[in-house]
Protein backbone atom coordinates (compact mmCIF):
# COMPACT_ATOMS: atom_id res chain seq x y z
CA UNK A 1 0.00 0.00 0.00
CA UNK A 2 1.45 2.98 -1.31
CA UNK A 3 1.29 6.38 0.43
CA UNK A 4 -1.79 7.57 -1.12
CA UNK A 5 -3.31 4.63 -0.52
CA UNK A 6 -2.61 5.25 3.36
CA UNK A 7 -4.01 8.37 3.25
CA UNK A 8 -7.35 7.39 1.35
CA UNK A 9 -7.35 4.28 3.83
CA UNK A 10 -7.23 7.20 7.38
CA UNK A 11 -9.53 9.62 5.56
CA UNK A 12 -12.10 7.50 5.17
CA UNK A 13 -11.97 5.62 8.38
CA UNK A 14 -11.98 9.58 9.90
CA UNK A 15 -15.26 11.15 11.20
CA UNK A 16 -16.66 14.10 10.07
CA UNK A 17 -14.95 16.89 11.88
CA UNK A 18 -11.54 15.09 11.33
CA UNK A 19 -12.64 15.31 7.49
CA UNK A 20 -13.03 19.16 7.39
CA UNK A 21 -10.05 19.45 9.62
CA UNK A 22 -8.12 16.99 6.99
CA UNK A 23 -9.91 19.19 4.13
CA UNK A 24 -8.57 22.64 5.76
CA UNK A 25 -5.19 21.30 6.65
CA UNK A 26 -4.76 20.01 2.71
CA UNK A 27 -5.86 24.01 1.74
CA UNK A 28 -3.38 25.36 4.17
CA UNK A 29 -0.60 23.09 2.40
CA UNK A 30 -1.72 23.70 -0.97
CA UNK A 31 -2.23 27.44 -0.85
CA UNK A 32 1.36 28.04 0.35
CA UNK A 33 2.97 25.46 -1.52
CA UNK A 34 1.24 27.82 -4.59
CA UNK A 35 2.47 30.79 -3.08
CA UNK A 36 6.25 29.90 -3.02
CA UNK A 37 6.26 28.39 -6.72
CA UNK A 38 4.75 31.37 -7.68
CA UNK A 39 7.21 33.76 -6.06
CA UNK A 40 10.23 31.31 -6.96
CA UNK A 41 9.23 31.25 -10.92
CA UNK A 42 8.13 35.10 -10.91
CA UNK A 43 10.12 36.70 -8.25
CA UNK A 44 6.55 39.28 -7.35
CA UNK A 45 5.93 38.75 -3.87
CA UNK A 46 2.82 40.71 -4.64
CA UNK A 47 2.13 37.40 -7.38
CA UNK A 48 2.15 35.18 -4.63
CA UNK A 49 -1.57 35.59 -3.34
CA UNK A 50 -3.28 34.99 -5.78
CA UNK A 51 -5.12 31.89 -5.93
CA UNK A 52 -5.98 32.89 -1.67
CA UNK A 53 -7.50 36.21 -3.64
CA UNK A 54 -9.08 34.17 -5.95
CA UNK A 55 -10.65 31.82 -2.89
CA UNK A 56 -11.30 34.28 -0.59
CA UNK A 57 -14.24 36.24 0.17
CA UNK A 58 -14.43 39.84 -0.93
CA UNK A 59 -16.47 42.93 0.77
CA UNK A 60 -17.46 43.92 -2.84
CA UNK A 61 -20.51 42.91 -4.63
CA UNK A 62 -19.14 42.74 -7.32
CA UNK A 63 -15.98 41.25 -6.56
CA UNK A 64 -17.77 38.32 -5.06
CA UNK A 65 -20.79 38.35 -8.33
CA UNK A 66 -17.28 37.31 -10.65
CA UNK A 67 -16.69 33.96 -8.19
CA UNK A 68 -19.22 33.24 -6.29
CA UNK A 69 -18.01 30.05 -4.61
CA UNK A 70 -15.50 32.22 -2.58
CA UNK A 71 -18.84 32.26 -0.19
CA UNK A 72 -17.87 28.96 1.14
CA UNK A 73 -14.21 28.25 0.06
CA UNK A 74 -12.62 31.13 1.91
CA UNK A 75 -13.70 29.22 5.33
CA UNK A 76 -10.97 26.41 4.25
CA UNK A 77 -8.51 29.31 3.62
CA UNK A 78 -6.11 30.64 6.35
CA UNK A 79 -3.64 33.13 6.50
CA UNK A 80 -0.62 31.74 9.24
CA UNK A 81 -0.21 28.83 11.30
CA UNK A 82 -1.86 30.51 14.61
CA UNK A 83 -4.71 31.45 12.81
CA UNK A 84 -5.76 27.83 11.27
CA UNK A 85 -4.26 25.93 14.61
CA UNK A 86 -6.33 27.58 17.13
CA UNK A 87 -9.39 27.26 14.45
CA UNK A 88 -8.96 23.21 14.04
CA UNK A 89 -8.58 22.88 17.64
CA UNK A 90 -11.80 24.62 18.84
CA UNK A 91 -13.67 22.85 15.48
CA UNK A 92 -12.05 19.22 17.09
CA UNK A 93 -13.47 19.47 20.63
CA UNK A 94 -16.70 21.30 19.72
CA UNK A 95 -17.44 19.24 16.95
CA UNK A 96 -17.02 16.20 19.16
CA UNK A 97 -19.26 17.27 21.39
CA UNK A 98 -21.91 18.37 18.47
CA UNK A 99 -21.87 15.22 17.48
CA UNK A 100 -23.34 13.92 20.44
CA UNK A 101 -26.43 15.27 19.50
CA UNK A 102 -26.70 15.96 16.18
CA UNK A 103 -25.59 13.88 13.06
CA UNK A 104 -22.52 14.09 10.42
CA UNK A 105 -24.56 15.81 8.11
CA UNK A 106 -25.98 18.55 10.01
CA UNK A 107 -22.51 19.61 10.98
CA UNK A 108 -21.95 20.38 7.58
CA UNK A 109 -24.52 22.18 7.69
CA UNK A 110 -23.84 24.14 10.71
CA UNK A 111 -20.21 24.02 9.13
CA UNK A 112 -21.42 25.68 5.28
CA UNK A 113 -24.12 28.11 6.81
CA UNK A 114 -22.01 29.55 9.29
CA UNK A 115 -19.65 30.74 6.42
CA UNK A 116 -22.50 31.91 4.48
CA UNK A 117 -24.10 33.61 7.50
CA UNK A 118 -20.59 34.94 8.54
CA UNK A 119 -19.49 36.09 5.20
CA UNK A 120 -22.61 38.10 4.86
CA UNK A 121 -22.20 39.92 7.83
CA UNK A 122 -18.96 40.50 6.61
CA UNK A 123 -20.19 42.09 3.86
CA UNK A 124 -23.43 44.05 5.08
CA UNK A 125 -20.53 45.51 7.68
CA UNK A 126 -18.54 46.78 5.18
CA UNK A 127 -20.98 48.51 3.21
CA UNK A 128 -23.23 50.03 5.91
CA UNK A 129 -21.09 51.06 8.99
CA UNK A 130 -19.23 54.27 8.60
CA UNK A 131 -16.14 53.14 10.06
CA UNK A 132 -15.26 50.86 7.18
CA UNK A 133 -15.79 53.57 4.36
CA UNK A 134 -12.58 54.19 2.03
CA UNK A 135 -11.17 50.68 3.42
CA UNK A 136 -10.44 50.00 -0.04
CA UNK A 137 -10.87 46.36 -1.30
CA UNK A 138 -11.00 43.58 2.22
CA UNK A 139 -10.86 39.80 1.99
CA UNK A 140 -12.58 37.41 4.16
CA UNK A 141 -10.62 33.81 4.74
CA UNK A 142 -10.48 31.69 7.68
CA UNK A 143 -12.91 28.80 9.08
CA UNK A 144 -13.79 30.96 12.50
CA UNK A 145 -17.33 31.88 11.25
CA UNK A 146 -18.06 28.22 10.80
CA UNK A 147 -16.07 27.10 13.94
CA UNK A 148 -18.58 29.70 15.85
CA UNK A 149 -21.36 28.02 14.39
CA UNK A 150 -20.53 24.52 15.38
CA UNK A 151 -19.64 25.69 19.21
CA UNK A 152 -22.26 27.68 20.07
CA UNK A 153 -24.45 25.84 18.04
CA UNK A 154 -23.58 22.56 20.86
CA UNK A 155 -23.22 24.93 23.19
CA UNK A 156 -26.76 25.90 23.00
CA UNK A 157 -28.38 22.40 22.73
CA UNK A 158 -26.05 21.68 25.74
CA UNK A 159 -25.35 24.68 27.76
CA UNK A 160 -23.90 22.99 31.29
CA UNK A 161 -22.04 20.20 29.49
CA UNK A 162 -18.38 20.19 31.11
CA UNK A 163 -15.30 20.66 29.46
CA UNK A 164 -12.57 19.82 31.42
CA UNK A 165 -9.30 21.94 30.27
CA UNK A 166 -5.76 21.47 31.92
CA UNK A 167 -4.98 24.80 33.61
CA UNK A 168 -8.87 25.92 34.85
CA UNK A 169 -10.49 22.72 35.02
CA UNK A 170 -14.00 21.85 34.22
CA UNK A 171 -15.66 24.43 32.09
CA UNK A 172 -19.48 25.12 30.87
CA UNK A 173 -19.74 25.09 27.39
CA UNK A 174 -21.81 28.04 27.32
CA UNK A 175 -19.07 29.53 29.48
CA UNK A 176 -16.09 29.01 26.52
CA UNK A 177 -18.96 30.20 23.78
CA UNK A 178 -20.07 33.50 25.38
CA UNK A 179 -16.32 34.24 26.14
CA UNK A 180 -15.16 33.96 22.57
CA UNK A 181 -17.89 35.71 21.85
CA UNK A 182 -17.34 38.72 24.29
CA UNK A 183 -13.68 38.42 23.10
CA UNK A 184 -14.65 38.99 18.85
CA UNK A 185 -17.54 41.88 19.95
CA UNK A 186 -14.51 43.68 22.38
CA UNK A 187 -11.51 43.28 19.68
CA UNK A 188 -13.74 44.93 17.09
CA UNK A 189 -11.79 48.38 16.77
CA UNK A 190 -8.21 47.50 17.41
CA UNK A 191 -7.70 45.29 14.25
CA UNK A 192 -9.36 42.99 11.82
CA UNK A 193 -12.96 44.71 12.60
CA UNK A 194 -14.37 42.41 9.72
CA UNK A 195 -13.15 39.21 10.85
CA UNK A 196 -14.20 39.43 14.32
CA UNK A 197 -17.70 40.40 12.65
CA UNK A 198 -17.83 37.58 10.93
CA UNK A 199 -17.42 35.37 13.89
CA UNK A 200 -19.86 36.93 15.67
CA UNK A 201 -21.96 35.92 12.65
CA UNK A 202 -20.92 32.55 12.30
CA UNK A 203 -21.90 32.47 16.56
CA UNK A 204 -25.54 33.89 15.76
CA UNK A 205 -26.12 31.30 13.14
CA UNK A 206 -25.21 28.19 15.55
CA UNK A 207 -27.62 29.84 17.89
CA UNK A 208 -30.60 30.31 15.74
CA UNK A 209 -29.89 26.84 14.16
CA UNK A 210 -30.22 25.21 17.72
CA UNK A 211 -33.32 27.37 18.28
CA UNK A 212 -35.00 26.61 15.04
CA UNK A 213 -34.20 22.50 15.47
CA UNK A 214 -35.48 22.77 18.73
CA UNK A 215 -38.54 23.51 17.16
CA UNK A 216 -38.72 21.28 14.31
CA UNK A 217 -37.09 23.61 11.94
CA UNK A 218 -34.26 22.82 9.65
CA UNK A 219 -32.86 25.89 8.48
CA UNK A 220 -29.92 24.02 6.75
CA UNK A 221 -31.91 21.23 5.27
CA UNK A 222 -31.36 22.78 2.02
CA UNK A 223 -27.19 22.23 2.18
CA UNK A 224 -27.99 18.77 2.90
CA UNK A 225 -29.95 18.28 -0.41
CA UNK A 226 -27.56 20.27 -2.38
CA UNK A 227 -25.20 18.26 -1.35
CA UNK A 228 -26.79 14.66 -1.44
CA UNK A 229 -27.61 16.12 -5.51
CA UNK A 230 -24.43 17.21 -6.35
CA UNK A 231 -23.05 13.56 -4.80
CA UNK A 232 -25.49 11.56 -7.47
CA UNK A 233 -25.30 13.91 -9.96
CA UNK A 234 -20.95 13.08 -10.11
CA UNK A 235 -21.79 9.12 -9.54
CA UNK A 236 -24.42 8.99 -12.42
CA UNK A 237 -21.66 10.60 -14.59
CA UNK A 238 -19.20 8.61 -13.36
CA UNK A 239 -21.42 5.15 -14.00
CA UNK A 240 -22.35 4.88 -17.41
CA UNK A 241 -22.46 1.39 -16.98
CA UNK A 242 -25.22 1.60 -15.27
CA UNK A 243 -27.82 0.67 -18.03
CA UNK A 244 -25.64 -2.55 -18.97
CA UNK A 245 -25.61 -3.96 -15.38
CA UNK A 246 -29.46 -3.26 -14.91
CA UNK A 247 -30.00 -5.40 -17.98
CA UNK A 248 -28.02 -8.08 -16.43
CA UNK A 249 -30.00 -8.00 -13.37
CA UNK A 250 -33.17 -8.44 -15.83
CA UNK A 251 -31.74 -11.52 -17.15
CA UNK A 252 -30.69 -13.00 -13.90
CA UNK A 253 -34.33 -12.12 -12.69
CA UNK A 254 -35.70 -13.92 -16.25
CA UNK A 255 -33.14 -17.32 -15.73
CA UNK A 256 -34.59 -17.13 -11.93
CA UNK A 257 -38.15 -16.98 -13.06
CA UNK A 258 -37.37 -20.40 -15.81
CA UNK A 259 -35.81 -21.69 -12.93
CA UNK A 260 -38.78 -21.40 -10.36
CA UNK A 261 -40.72 -22.56 -12.98
CA UNK A 262 -39.17 -25.26 -13.59
CA UNK A 263 -39.16 -26.51 -9.93
CA UNK A 264 -42.60 -25.72 -10.09
CA UNK A 265 -43.54 -28.45 -12.55
CA UNK A 266 -41.21 -30.64 -10.48
CA UNK A 267 -43.13 -30.41 -7.55
CA UNK A 268 -46.34 -30.55 -9.07
CA UNK A 269 -45.17 -34.14 -10.83
CA UNK A 270 -43.95 -35.45 -7.29
CA UNK A 271 -47.30 -34.36 -5.60
CA UNK A 272 -49.10 -35.59 -7.95
CA UNK A 273 -47.30 -39.44 -7.61
CA UNK A 274 -48.13 -39.02 -3.79
CA UNK A 275 -51.93 -38.29 -4.50
CA UNK A 276 -51.78 -41.33 -7.08
CA UNK A 277 -49.44 -43.36 -4.96
CA UNK A 278 -48.64 -42.28 -1.33
CA UNK A 279 -45.78 -40.51 -0.08
CA UNK A 280 -43.44 -43.88 0.61
CA UNK A 281 -43.70 -44.28 -2.67
CA UNK A 282 -41.31 -41.34 -3.54
CA UNK A 283 -37.54 -41.86 -4.00
CA UNK A 284 -35.12 -40.65 -1.31
CA UNK A 285 -33.85 -38.53 -4.56
CA UNK A 286 -37.23 -37.21 -4.99
CA UNK A 287 -38.18 -36.65 -1.28
CA UNK A 288 -34.86 -34.42 -0.67
CA UNK A 289 -36.10 -32.65 -3.83
CA UNK A 290 -39.46 -31.77 -2.30
CA UNK A 291 -37.85 -31.10 0.94
CA UNK A 292 -35.44 -28.34 -0.34
CA UNK A 293 -38.07 -26.89 -2.53
CA UNK A 294 -40.41 -26.19 0.23
CA UNK A 295 -37.76 -23.86 1.78
CA UNK A 296 -36.95 -22.10 -1.56
CA UNK A 297 -40.88 -21.67 -2.59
Amino acid sequence: MNWQDKLRYRYNLANIVEKLIAINIAMFILTFAVNTIAFLLTGNQFSTGFLTEWLSFPKDLLDFAIRPWSIITYAFMHAGIFHILSNMIILYFSGQFFLTFYSPKRLVNFYVLGAIFGALIFSLSYNIFPAFQGTGKSYLIGASASVMAVLVGVATKAPNMQVRLLIFGNLKLWWIASFLVVVDFIQIPFGNPGGHLAHLGGALLGYIYTKQLDKGNDIGAWIEDSINWFSNFFKTSKSPKMKTVHKSKTKAKSRKSTSNKAKQEKVDQILDKISKSGYDSLTKAEKDFLFNAGKDL
